[in-house]
C-alpha cells in the first residue's frame, strides 16, 4: 500500500466523500441519499482534512470551528479496508495542528467508535446534551 496522504480543504468530490461514508459505515448515521444535504456539510465545514491512498479518499475529518476555542468535529470517517493503521488517529492530529494551542475539540461518537475515543486520549463528558431537529422547546407551538 502506497504512503496515505493528508490534504486540508473541502474541496472533495461530492461523489467520492459519499462513497467513503459508506464505506466507512458512516453513511448509516448521515445522510448520504440527500446530495443537497451532504453538499451543505461539506461547504459549510471549516476545517476539513482528508486521507488519500494514491487518488482513493480513505478518510476524513470534518469539523466546524472558531479555531481558537473548541472544535466541533462533527465527522470521522476511515474506509473500513483502511481501519487499523493509524489514518484516524492522523486524521485527528492534522486537523488539531490547525487549531490554535488552546483549542479543544468535542465530538458525538457513534455507537460503533464509542470505545474508540477514550483509548486514543479522548475523556468522556457526561454533561452534553443533544436537541433533535425535531424536538420541541417550551413554547413552541
Amino acid at each position: 500500500m502506497a504512503e496515505i496522504q493528508y490534504r486540508c480543504g473541502n474541496d472533495l468530490d461530492l461523489d467520492s466523500m459519499i462513497e467513503l461514508y459508506r464505506a466507512s459505515t458512516l453513511g448509516e448515521r448521515r445522510p448520504i441519499d440527500h446530495r443537497e444535504t451532504m453538499a451543505a456539510m461539506l461547504e459549510h465545514a471549516n476545517l476539513v482534512v482528508s486521507a488519500w491512498d494514491g487518488d482513493l479518499l480513505v478518510g476524513i475529518s470534518r469539523s466546524l470551528t472558531d479555531f481558537l476555542y473548541v472544535a466541533y468535529l462533527a465527522d470521522l470517517a476511515v474506509r473500513e479496508s483502511h481501519q487499523r493503521q493509524g489514518i484516524g488517529i492522523e486524521l485527528i492530529r492534522q486537523t488539531r495542528a490547525r487549531l490554535g494551542p488552546r483549542a479543544g475539540i468535542v465530538l458525538l461518537a457513534a455507537p460503533a467508535a464509542a470505545d474508540y475515543y477514550p483509548r486514543i486520549g479522548f475523556e468522556h463528558h457526561p454533561r452534553a446534551w443533544t436537541l433533535g431537529s425535531g424536538d420541541r422547546l417550551p413554547g413552541d407551538p
